[in-house]
């Protein structure tokens, strides 16, 4: 029996009153395994640890497992009891603190307790729940068992509580492993009677044959721990050597998990998986070895046959990371530098995630500093941190306008004392794999020697040193109608190259953004102690020029600077210059014209008249209502006794200053002329110019109204025969109904107006291929055209070739305009108002009332063809129901062969029918457009007009609410596919995927 008393510790189980208990069946098993049940339950009940249970109302199978010695070991499934019971939150150690915590000392001894878990008493009312059942009757434990959830939370407890004050100075436990260490050997003696005083104590018992005391290393926790330092566990490197070469899916998943087991002691571990992971894609039994997963395998095993020893870092001392962004993975190396050399500590690698993969390079660098942080937390809080690093993560996660996610990693690392240093050109062979830190392209080898430019003007100039490494520098400027920007490209010496951009809020010519480009890049460079430059430049203002076509690179980036917008996802970090870098003066030289008042001001002093006597004589007339005071010529007012006169230019700036400045009210243009009036002042052509500057205002344009008069005739739609063009479309999500559908797919015939629809759990473009090829091809033939619109369910490769095969033409509605697909659209409304009406509050019932829907809409007559669908389909009325409940005359008088020979009467007169229903159809159209087409005020553009587009719910900015913009762009026209109908190339120069119709666009004045 355990000595353990019950008041020190006891296994208590919180079952949740959520889960009722469970009796698991017996299972049934072999002779063998029965004869090694009975022996081991003879055992466990002679010593105590067991007794008979009676009605237990939990009960668990007995598990007979193999042991490696050949023996079988006896365990109970106690899943069901285990997902009742609640986890204990009870923290087990750090692994890797406890390892680091143990290397470096002298003595160690290695002990672990005889059957841990079952020193420790079941508390008395719980016991009868882990009751499990054998050939020979009911069982329940007296102490705590193997398997149960928390057991490895109630032992930690335990020696937490019975060696609390010697836990991290003498001793280490994780739950039944313990260890004694000594930083000397003179000391070991007395631990060890410090720990053994403690276990007589409290009578807990040691396994003598998994115990050794006083040795110099040993294997604790999965490592190898010696004064050294910590190395792998050769069982662990042996499984990877000795490995055979992988034939099946599991047997790749068994290499990557021992991989994944020894991560710590591998550099770029994920890196080197990656041809095994390429291999598992697909889930396939088999697998394709390739000579890649060949030479990687047997680059890992070259790689385990001389794993690293890592160090144990000093408190206090600063660590230095190295980090490394590959295609595929991020990883780092954390290492201390006692007396320059470099010793590795932990190595940590991550496979990126698809998002992840998608980020920028410098971001996706950041991204590995932040995972490593977390990762190696204690570190970076005990420690402070220097990133060796040649890129400019400092300046991307605090220097320029950054994005959410960078704005959210800089704070989280803002606690942490990390410095940015630039990494050094020597390296040891344990960073060896870090010497790129950005995994580039294929760089071509040039040829071209770096050459020296000494100005002519400059005799004496300082050549550059040959024996210190130069930096290349590549600078541009841009100025634009959408900005000002810079771009600059620093390469190191190594010939990784930063890409840096730079935003400007003020206006600069093309050659003070080259300046700024300049100067920025200086900025950097010093901040990476970049001691030689070598500087290019297509602007002969601001060195030696070379050209274009060698600066494209910076180019690219000056462009990008100068057009971006603050939505735009950016693959280099954009600062945002407020002001310039240089204080500049201007010298304007004062030019005079003749103006407007000129004649008036000159008649009115001097009396000078021009020759023209017509001129003349309306120069008097004019001149009476004008006078001048003080040498400035007013207006004489009807409302105000003088109006000052101005020039066409002081004219403008008071307009923008009333309607944008500081109480500016964005007001419209005889509103803005009227208030300039009200202020003052006059000149001829006031409405004109405040008309001109309303419509070239940006944000009046923005933030104008949206007009709902159509601006192009109506189209009708035809189809030339029944079932030949269909209109397909969605309706959802709506309450989850059987089988937890939740949409609907909806097809109408826009000849006979016949609907079909289907439920859907989900929507994807194999599930509408499914609907049109059942519900539309297999009944009425394969339709000559589908009309949709450009959801992704529809707009899909998948659904393409489906059509493409099928020689079924698909047509798009343009994004945001449903009357495009108006007939489909209008069926939606039918089908959702008689699903609310039919369901009152057991909304989830309505797959189940779709099809009475469908026959409903089915059998109603329809005014545009006078009929219903039912009969423009089949030639005749439907029998519904109410002729069932109250018999009509065609199902009393019920004759078959009379009935026949109507039918086959009324078939052949069915086309007949349907041309009749086809011009009520026609007809009907053209009332509809005639009284659409006298609300249409005409709206068109031109190739090269630039227009703005409504902003719709999936450009909307929801920050913003009720306050944002009612138009986005400007946007260039590029096409005119129909009238109505404009191909559009956002001013970043890239097309939009779609059409869109004029209803959504309206022109944009510069």
């Amino acid at each position: 029996m355990p000595d353990i008393a019950p008041d020190v510790i006891s296994h208590k189980l919180t079952i949740s009153s959520a889960y009722k208990p469970v009796r698991q069946k017996r299972r049934s098993y072999d002779t063998e395994r029965y004869e090694a049940m009975r022996t081991e339950v003879e055992k466990l009940q002679t010593i105590g640890f067991i007794r008979e249970a009676t009605y237990p109302v939990w009960l668990a199978n007995s598990v007979m497992v193999r042991k490696s010695t050949g023996g079988w070991r006896m365990c109970q499934d106690y899943t069901d009891l285990n997902k009742a019971c609640p986890k204990d939150s009870f923290p087990l150690p750090r692994i890797d603190q406890l390892v680091d915590a143990t290397a470096g000392h002298e003595l160690l001894s290695f002990m672990d307790a005889y059957s841990g878990y079952n020193q420790i008493f079941m508390h008395p009312p719980d016991s009868e729940h882990t009751a499990f059942i054998t050939d020979k009757g009911l069982y329940c434990y007296n102490v705590m068992p193997f398997g149960l959830k928390n057991a490895g939370a109630t032992y930690q407890r335990l020696v937490n509580k019975i060696f609390a004050g010697y836990i991290g100075n003498i001793m280490e436990v994780y739950v039944d492993d313990m260890l004694v260490k000594s930083k000397t050997a003179e000391d070991h003696l007395q631990n060890l009677s410090i720990m053994f005083g403690i276990l007589k104590e409290y009578r807990m018992r040691l396994n003598p044959k998994k115990c050794a005391f006083g040795v110099s290393s040993g294997k604790f926790l999965g490592f190898m721990i010696s004064q050294r330092g910590i190395e792998a566990n050769p069982e662990k490197i042996k499984a990877i050597i000795d490995m055979e070469r992988p034939k099946t899916t599991k047997d790749i998943q068994s290499l990557t998990g021992r991989v994944a087991a020894l991560t710590r002691f591998i550099s770029k571990a994920t890196d080197k998986c990656v041809p095994f992971f390429k291999a598992l894609k697909g889930g396939k039994r088999d697998i394709t070895w390739t000579a890649e997963c060949d030479n990687a395998f047997q680059a890992l095993k070259n790689y385990m046959s001389k794993a690293p020893l890592l160090s144990k870092p000093l408190p206090g001392e600063i660590l230095y990371l190295y980090l490394s962004v590959s295609g595929t993975a991020v990883s780092s190396v954390l290492i201390r530098k006692p007396e320059k050399a470099e010793l590795p500590i932990f190595y940590v690698s991550k496979a990126l995630q698809s998002a992840e993969l998608r980020y920028p390079p410098l971001e996706q660098l950041s991204l590995a500093l932040v995972v490593w942080a977390r990762r190696l937390r204690p570190y970076f809080q005990a420690h402070g941190i220097k990133v060796l690093t040649n890129q400019p993560l400092r300046q991307v996660l605090q220097k320029p306008e950054i994005s959410g996610r960078l704005i959210k990693w800089a704070i989280e690392l803002g606690e942490f004392d990390i410095q940015f240093v630039p990494r050094p050109a020597e390296k040891s062979q344990a960073v060896a794999d870090f010497i790129s830190e950005l995994t580039p392209a294929t760089v071509q080898p040039t040829s071209e020697a770096i050459t020296e430019t000494i100005l002519p003007d400059q005799p004496g100039a300082e050549r550059l040193d040959t024996s210190t490494p130069v930096w290349g520098l590549h600078v541009d400027g841009s100025a634009n109608q959408q900005g000002c920007g810079a771009g600059l490209v620093l390469t190191t010496p190594d010939g990784q190259k930063i890409e840096y951009a730079l935003r400007f809020d003020f206006r600069t010519s093309n050659n003070e953004a080259e300046y700024e480009a300049l100067l920025a890049g200086l900025r950097l460079a010093k901040s990476m102690n970049a001691k030689q430059i070598r500087i290019h430049s297509d602007s002969q203002l601001i060195v030696n020029q070379i050209p274009r076509g060698e600066n494209s690179h910076a180019d690219a980036l000056a462009r990008l600077a100068s057009a971006i917008n603050d939505k735009v996802g950016r693959k280099v970090p954009v600062e945002i210059l407020a002001q310039p870098s240089t204080v500049t003066s201007e010298a304007c030289a004062v030019r005079y014209e003749d103006t407007w008042m000129s004649p008036i001001y000159l008649y009115l002093t001097n009396g000078t008249l021009p020759e023209d006597k017509a001129q003349a004589r309306k120069l008097r007339y004019l001149s009476a209502r004008y006078t001048v005071i003080n040498d400035v010529l007013y207006k004489r007012g009807y409302t105000t006794p003088y109006l000052i006169c101005l020039t066409a230019e002081q004219g403008e700036y008071i307009l923008r200053e009333i309607h944008s400045g500081v109480c500016g009210d964005h007001s419209g243009s005889r509103s803005l002329a009227y208030k300039a009036f009200r202020q003052g002042y006059f000149w001829p052509t006031m409405h004109q110019d405040a008309n001109s500057l309303v419509k070239r205002c940006d944000k009046c344009q923005r933030f104008g109204n949206v007009p709902h008069i159509p601006a192009e005739p109506l189209t009708p739609i035809v189809s030339p025969w029944p079932f030949a063009q269909w209109g397909l479309d969605l309706i959802g999500p709506m309450p989850q109904g059987k089988g937890q559908v939740k949409y609907a797919v909806v097809a109408v015939d826009y000849f006979t107006k016949w609907v079909e629809a289907e439920p859907l759990a989900t929507i994807t473009a194999a599930k509408i291929e499914d609907f049109v090829w059942t519900h539309i091809c297999c009944r009425f033939g394969i339709p000559y055209a589908i009309i949709t619109d450009n959801g992704r369910q529809f707009d899909s490769e998948l659904f393409r070739q489906f059509c493409t095969r099928l020689k079924i033409n698909l047509f798009f509605a343009s994004p945001a305009h449903p009357q495009s697909n108006g007939q489909v659209e209008a069926i939606n409304k039918i089908v959702k108002k008689l699903l609310k009406r039919q369901l009152d509050k057991a909304k989830g019932a309505w797959p189940e009332k779709l099809p009475e829907a469908l026959w409903a809409i089915r059998t109603s007559y329809r005014t545009s063809t006078g009929k219903t669908p039912f009969s423009m389909a089949f030639g005749s009325e439907a029998v519904v129901p109410v002729e069932i409940g109250e018999p009509s005359y065609r199902t009393k008088s019920f004759a078959p062969k009379e009935n026949e020979e109507a039918m086959s009467l009324s078939l052949d007169l069915l086309e007949e029918h349907r041309a009749q229903a086809n011009l009520r159809n026609e007809a009907y159209k053209q009332r509809v457009s005639r009284y659409y087409d006298a609300r249409v005020r005409p709206r068109s553009f031109r190739i090269g007009d630039w227009v703005m587009r409504k902003v719709s719910l999936a450009t909307k900015d929801t920050t913003e609410g009720t306050l944002g913009p009612s138009w986005e762009g400007p946007y260039e026209v590029i096409g005119i596919l129909r009238s109505g109908t404009y191909r559009l190339r956002g001013s970043n120069g890239k097309a939009l995927g779609h059409p869109w119709n004029v209803e959504h666009l309206k022109y944009y004045y510069k």
